[in-house]
């Protein structure tokens, strides 16, 4: 088996043959995994666990950008703005088959707001210095609306071009996990922490955990233990009695996914100042347009989060001032939300999420638990490194360096490069799934039986993940490897009993799994298809 791949059974096996582990880490979101990645890669004997699937929650329903943040300039958040920009280009270093450059248009109709926009994005620009990905330029009428053939253009006076980021945010999620993999590092998904163990003075030992395929419970005992677990940090706190309060503010952004034909350009755009003061973007992703998001204040934090109407309304009504096409709630092939963990001081509750820094914030409680609050995928690698040089010194680690500002992530070393977007975000296992395909020609059966450049996927690619991957449900498969729940509910919910039908085979499941997994998917998937609501 190659180093790298992700195994359960090898890595159940490992945790009962480990007495103590260096780290513990609770959450394999971003935040989760790259702590991982990071003290896996110093050498530390590290441990991840996650209560369902890697990136299920928060992590997997972000806008797809990596990027430095225009609108945290106006806040005047300078160092946030060129944290994430000097983060923004190490990513596109390590993860170049996922990241790629991605041009931004900003429409102008006023002068003004014009030499406003121009003057910002000149200083963004020169915020990230040798790492930029592209200078900005202004842009005439008549190209704004070349590149743009749908948009409202009575009032249009020019454009402003300029470069950022985009990336497929659970794709790099798993690879995260791979790579911890090749570090040395262990990963288990669908593995829930009940509580925390402690030691004589209350400090914290390690965890218990259960594995919910089993329900089996294990005691695991590390000298750091880090809650990375985003909107739900509070519910470990509370297992730790001298914790201080942890004050989570979640905040929901939804999207929603178009077909390409509402808008035809290979070219982002940027609506720069929207009814509530946020910026929408409107992002061409797998052949498709997201557009999004909202900023929604939640009373609780949810593992499922549903879009609500009128953040539905919201997006359909701006997206509509700016183009011609008439875009209905009917015309929307998947709609998803996500919950920000937004870190607020003192439970001083702002009135404004956006208001709310979306800096990353570290907390020791006097029992030694580590909590990291807040942050974005696009500064993932520093929040790890900066939540590991913590453990370190919490935990009397053997001081080691960070390794990762030039460490490739893995699916990056490959020169098997395809010229198409679906196989090419899996890097080096692209050879691996055809010659899957080479050996058993059938396994290159497409799942939808009318093929198409939009959704290409094959029956070798769920063996893969299922093998490889550590896919355990028709969701993990459907929502966070292959996307297609996130791009079209309805041709994921055609698929699923297919889907199932192979995970049963190789997962060695019965007939009733089948049934379930299909029954439960259905359910889900309705929450994503907006017109059936």
């Amino acid at each position: 088996m190659m180093k790298g791949f992700l195994n359960r059974d090898r890595f159940l096996n490992i945790l009962e043959n480990v007495n103590i582990w260096d780290v513990v880490i609770i959450g394999g979101g971003a935040t989760g995994l790259g702590i991982a990645l990071d003290s896996s890669s110093r050498g530390y004997k590290t441990l991840l666990l996650e209560q369902s699937d890697f990136s299920k929650a928060t992590s997997s329903r972000s806008t797809k950008l990596v990027h430095g943040g225009i609108r945290y300039l106006a806040q005047g958040n300078i160092r946030l703005v060129y944290e994430a920009l000097q983060e923004r280009g190490f990513l596109l270093r390590n993860a170049p088959h996922l990241v790629k450059k991605q041009k931004f248009i900003i429409p102008v109709f006023n002068w003004k707001m014009g030499i406003m926009y121009w003057t910002g994005l000149k200083l963004y620009e020169w915020l990230s210095g040798s790492l930029s990905f592209g200078k900005s330029k202004f842009l005439s009428k008549y190209e704004i609306v070349r590149n743009f053939p749908e948009i409202r253009s009575e009032e249009l006076k020019g454009g402003i071009v300029y470069y950022d980021g985009q990336f497929d945010d659970a794709r790099l999620a798993i690879n995260l996990a791979q790579t911890c993999v090749q570090k040395g590092g262990t990963l288990l998904n669908y593995f829930q922490v009940k509580s925390l163990l402690k030691k004589v003075g209350n400090k914290i030992s390690g965890v218990v955990a259960c594995d919910l395929e089993t329900q089996k419970k294990y005691s695991i005992y590390s000298k750091i233990v880090i809650n990375a677990t985003g909107v739900f940090s509070d519910s470990i706190s509370r297992m730790d009695e001298s914790a201080c309060p942890i004050f989570i503010k979640p905040s929901q952004g939804t999207h929603i996914v178009l077909d390409k034909s509402f808008f035809s350009s290979s070219n982002a755009i940027v609506i720069p100042k929207t009814t509530d003061g946020r910026v929408l973007f409107c992002v061409p992703w797998y052949d498709h347009v997201l557009v999004g998001t909202t900023d929604t204040f939640l009373e609780k934090s949810v593992l499922e989060p549903k879009p609500l109407e009128e953040e539905i309304d919201f997006i359909l009504q701006t997206f509509n001032r700016y183009f011609v096409l008439h875009t209905k709630k009917s015309d929307i092939l998947s709609a998803f939300s996500g919950l920000r963990p937004l870190f607020v001081p003192n439970n001083s509750y702002s009135t404004k999420t956006k208001d709310i820094s979306r800096s990353h914030k570290l907390m020791i409680s006097s029992s030694g638990l580590i909590s990291v609050i807040g942050g974005k995928w696009t500064t993932y690698r520093k929040m790890a490194e900066d939540t590991v040089n913590k453990a370190i010194e919490i935990g009397k680690l053997n001081k080691m360096p960070s390794v990762t500002k030039n460490l490739k992530i893995y699916g990056s070393y490959s020169s098997y490069k395809s010229q198409n977007y679906h196989w090419n975000k899996y890097g080096e296992d692209e050879y691996h799934i055809k010659t899957l395909i080479d050996k058993n020609p059938l396994l290159g059966v497409s799942l939808i039986s009318k093929d198409s450049s939009y959704y290409y996927y094959t029956e070798a690619e769920v063996v893969w993940m299922v093998r490889y991957e550590m896919a355990r449900t028709i969701e993990d498969v459907l929502a966070r490897r292959f996307r297609l729940l996130f791009l079209n509910a309805k041709k994921a919910i055609d698929i699923a009993p297919r889907v199932a039908a192979l995970m049963a085979k190789e997962l060695s499941r019965d007939e009733k799994w089948e049934k379930s997994q299909v029954a439960g998917f259905k359910k889900l998937a309705m929450q994503y298809y907006y017109p059936a609501v």
